[in-house]
């Protein structure tokens, strides 16, 4: 059984969104869980963070950054199937009544979560605030795929302060937390943001539960591709994250494991865009 696109969109010059029939995850996914695609019968085991999970239908916002997700915005179509779709996968999060829940991102992954995250502490009774943090004006989402409709406030930062506010999402937790507005925080996207999001909150003892995307094979814990240090201990992203205590992982750890294939991934890249360009697609 193949996995027909329903819905595809341009998000920015560098993000895009997909939407899947997937009714077997719709009946069970939760925020904080994932979802891995495979796209033909060859192709990569992809982790997926999930925007939507309804009627039926997962939505993805992706990043055209590998081979296969560039494969996946210039191959396949609305009405196009894709070979497989696995999960939900990992660990839901823990929904519910906290108080002040503040979710950031700065990059794809966590722009998914966010909204998904937030939409489900607000029908919790929590007060919800969204910080989405762009490059510049070009990558800002368009406003329907933004988290403002299920939070309570919502922030937009621009590293050139084209569109809301100049800087960062740290920059506006800082301010919250200052004016004592925040009972615990969530994240996701950058690694290296996460790592100093971490820090930031530490003296405060504010809860601090952030995505740790690190390289996925199979994405059940069978490979240990994932693995970090938590707490003293050796944890799989896969299984008993991907969503972890900020305070507890070890980020030099995570930092150094991330980059390992990043010159295999650069090369494959470069391969197929030079294919593209061999058929005249770009």
């Amino acid at each position: 059984m193949g996995y027909r696109i329903t819905a595809k969109q341009d998000l920015s010059p560098i993000d895009y969104f997909v939407e899947v029939e997937a009714p077997h995850i719709t009946r069970a996914w939760k925020p904080g869980q994932f979802v891995v695609f495979i796209l033909h019968e060859r192709g990569e085991r992809v982790p997926m963070s999930v925007y939507k999970a309804e009627n039926g239908k997962i939505g993805m916002f992706i990043r055209k950054l590998g081979k296969t997700s560039l494969q996946l915005y210039y191959e396949f179509n609305v009405g196009d199937e894709l070979y497989s779709i696995v999960g939900p996968l990992g660990k839901p999060i823990k929904v519910e009544h906290y108080g002040n829940v503040v979710f950031a991102s700065d990059a794809v992954c966590g722009q998914a979560e966010n909204y998904a995250t937030l939409r489900a502490m607000k029908e919790a009774g929590n007060y919800t605030i969204s910080i989405q943090s762009f490059e510049n004006a070009q990558n800002v989402y368009p406003e329907e795929f933004l988290a403002k409709p299920v939070a309570d406030e919502h922030y937009i930062t621009t590293e050139d302060g084209s569109v809301g506010r100049k800087g960062h999402y740290l920059d506006v937790v800082k301010e919250l937390i200052e004016k004592d507005r925040v009972d615990i925080i969530f994240a996701g996207g950058k690694l290296g943001s996460l790592a100093k999001l971490a820090e930031l909150t530490r003296p405060y003892g504010i809860p601090t539960i952030t995505t740790v995307r690190q390289i996925m094979v199979d994405g059940t814990g069978m490979c240990g591709s994932c693995r970090i240090l938590y707490d003293g201990q050796i944890k799989f992203a896969c299984r008993d994250g991907p969503m972890f205590d900020a305070h507890k992982v070890d980020w030099e750890d995570v930092l150094r494991r991330s980059s390992r294939f990043v010159e295999q991934e650069k090369l494959a890249k470069e391969r197929y865009l030079e294919e593209l360009r061999a058929k005249g697609v770009i």
